[in-house]
Formats: structure tokens, C-alpha cells, sequence
């Protein structure tokens, strides 16, 4: 088998470590902010999206090897089904949660 038809992107020990201690920094970062408390609820939720979009990101190019190279046009279909999924869960959550809220509030 040649060396150019074996795949490739394999990471390194140092990019895998990389994308832990991003992971780890992206989780505590949220946390903290919820436990200190000394936020307000919009700016909480605002810390919480940003983060957990961030992780997503860290997750597709630090474990999953997605680049934007045109000889690899699955990674691009990949990263668009990806957020298509993303959207339709957090778009539907937020739904639920919102007629949740409406129709079960007492007094």
C-alpha cells in the first residue's frame, strides 16, 4: 500500500494533550461562572453558549482532525452536518423549554 493512499491526520501526543486542556478549560470556565454566582442569568447562559460551541469546535479539530483542505471534501459535509445537528438540538431544546415554561407555570 502506498503512502499516499493510507489516511492520514492522525494527531500527535502534544495536539491530543492540547485538545484536553482546552476541553478541560472550556468546561471549568462555565462552571466556575454558575458557581461563583456573581453573574446575571442572561450573561450565565451567554458564558455557557459561547463555551459549549467552543468545545464543539475544540472537539472537531483536536480529536476528530477536521480541516477545510479541498481534497478532503467529506470534512467539509461532515462539519455542515454537524452544526445542521447542533442547530436542530439546541433550536428544539430551547423550544421545549420555552413552551414548557408557558403551559406549566401555576398562579
Amino acid at each position: 500500500m502506498s503512502s499516499s493512499s493510507q489516511p492520514s491526520g492522525h494527531g500527535t501526543v502534544k495536539s491530543y494533550v492540547t485538545g484536553l486542556v482546552l476541553s478541560l478549560v472550556l468546561t471549568v470556565i462555565p462552571f466556575g461562572a454558575v458557581m461563583l454566582g456573581s453573574f446575571s442569568l442572561p450573561v450565565n447562559v451567554g458564558i455557557i453558549v459561547v463555551t459549549a460551541v467552543l468545545q464543539v469546535l475544540v472537539q472537531l479539530v483536536m480529536f476528530m482532525h477536521l480541516d477545510f483542505k479541498t481534497e478532503e471534501g467529506w470534512n467539509m459535509l461532515s462539519f455542515v452536518f454537524t452544526v445542521l445537528i447542533l442547530g436542530l438540538v439546541v433550536g428544539g431544546s430551547l423550544w421545549i423549554m420555552q413552551h414548557l415554561h408557558l403551559n406549566m407555570m401555576i398562579g
